[in-house]
């Protein structure tokens, strides 16, 4: 199969060529270290007597975050030694900023090509690799199974499309799920399809989302910051005026929250929009929408502090949304209207205390968002109109806010311990 896999991948890589080429073009920084994806990272120390090494690859922006309390734990550990890799150039930047000096080497995941994938696996020479979430990358795989290194996934999700995909393909999935020593599930519906597929029960189990645990690690603003915050981004100090979030929104999002925001302000309420999409490249788009519409607004890329009062701001910068989070009285969670699916995570906007609405697409977040609803933290809007109805609700009820998210805190508070889970089951590995 590999060698099948290894063919198929050289028309798919022309194909996706002028794809990488608009990506370095959009993204200034994608340019950075590229030549990192044909596995050419630069060599680490060499390997010391007795001394483990973990390759860990952290997909992209939020598995970067959500990596930090188990690098911490895993750190701990004597004689241990990680190598951090990513696959996209905002986490590699995220990684680099808050990781890089603890860490022996950050680098970029290699195209999964045999040339490159063992380039990197001679120079990095790990003894336990680590994937997270749903990457199952076949020539990764294969050159850990060449010298006998295990690979665990962490965080592990099977998504809707995945597991279809998966279904379809159901030798593939065995013989990929039959190379990894551990699975270790973020839900009890993921643990569910990944035994489903053909993984083995006994390599199979339930620790929690990594997400949850991460958020507790978030810095949390005191009032009077808050309070700071909200003036910095020109939305005054009156505590009549409500902030509504736009939280990594995808496109066509934000025209649905312009139009909640005008319907509540033509409701009599002072009601300003903190916009934070999921891309910062789609500041352009999201410019040019706001300049057809009356209000003013301000984009935090050309200035941090407004001085002048406005009605919506676009937060339109990286690693900023958590801090952005606590400026806002209600969220609503993108990539959860159709046409897009999967949603972005909710978890730290609840733990935050941010009272959320979604969409009918966080197929990604499917249990996540069961308890959210559950524990009375979060509304789920079958569709547009239930969603503006959702957050007009919000809005007007002070109460009902606060309840929801005190739920939010509570909530995200029972659901933490997966680090020290994982922890656990990684140590295994070693022994």
């Amino acid at each position: 199969m590999i060698w099948l896999y290894r063919i198929l991948f050289l028309p798919a890589l022309v194909v996706l060529l002028p794809y990488y080429a608009l990506r370095m073009w959009r993204r200034g920084g994608y340019r950075h270290d590229f030549h990192h994806r044909f596995g050419l990272i630069d060599r680490p120390p060499p390997k010391r007597s007795g001394v483990k090494r973990i390759w860990i690859q952290a997909v992209s922006v939020g598995e970067a975050q959500a990596i930090g309390p188990l690098l911490a734990r895993l750190r701990a550990r004597p004689n241990t030694e990680i190598v951090l890799t990513t696959t996209t150039s905002t986490a590699y930047k995220i990684l680099r900023d808050k990781y890089a000096a603890d860490v022996l080497k950050v680098g970029i995941f290699p195209l999964d090509f045999w040339p490159f994938s063992r380039n990197a696996w001679r120079r990095l020479e790990p003894d336990l690799a680590v994937l997270m979430e749903a990457e199952l990358w076949p020539e990764h795989l294969y050159q850990a199974q060449l010298r006998g290194v295990p690979v665990a996934l962490i965080n592990g999700r099977m998504s809707d499309r995945s597991f279809r995909r998966y279904q379809s393909a159901p030798g593939v999935a065995r013989r990929l799920l039959g190379q990894l020593r551990m699975i270790l599930c973020a839900t009890s519906a993921d643990e569910e399809r990944f035994r489903a597929l053909g993984a083995d029960c006994s390599h199979v189990r339930l620790t929690g989302s990594l997400k949850f645990d991460a958020a507790a690690q978030l810095q949390k603003l005191s009032d009077g910051e808050r309070a700071a915050l909200r003036e910095e981004l020109g939305f005054g100090a009156d505590p009549k005026t409500l902030v509504l979030l736009g939280s990594s929104t995808w496109a066509g999002e934000e025209s649905l929250l312009l139009e909640i925001q005008q319907a509540a302000i033509d409701a009599g309420l002072d009601v300003r929009l903190l916009l934070v999409p999921r891309h910062a490249e789609r500041r352009g788009e999201v410019m040019e929408l706001l300049n057809k519409q009356p209000l003013p607004w301000h984009a935090r890329s050309t200035g941090a502090r407004q001085p002048q009062p406005v009605k919506i701001y676009l937060g339109d910068t990286t690693g900023e949304l958590a801090r952005l989070t606590q400026a806002a009285d209600v969220a609503f969670i993108g990539k959860s209207m159709p046409p897009h699916d999967g949603g972005q995570t909710p978890i730290e906007a609840a733990a935050l205390g941010v009272p959320l609405v979604y969409g009918p697409r966080m197929s990604n977040f499917r249990d996540v968002c069961r308890s959210l609803e559950q524990a009375g933290a979060s509304w789920l809007g079958e569709n547009e109109t239930s969603v503006q109805m959702e957050l007009m609700g919000m809005l007007q009820n002070s109460a009902c806010r606060g309840k929801m998210g005190a739920a939010g805190r509570a909530w995200h508070a029972a659901n933490e311990g997966a680090t020290q889970r994982t922890a656990q089951a990684l140590e295994e590995l070693f022994n």
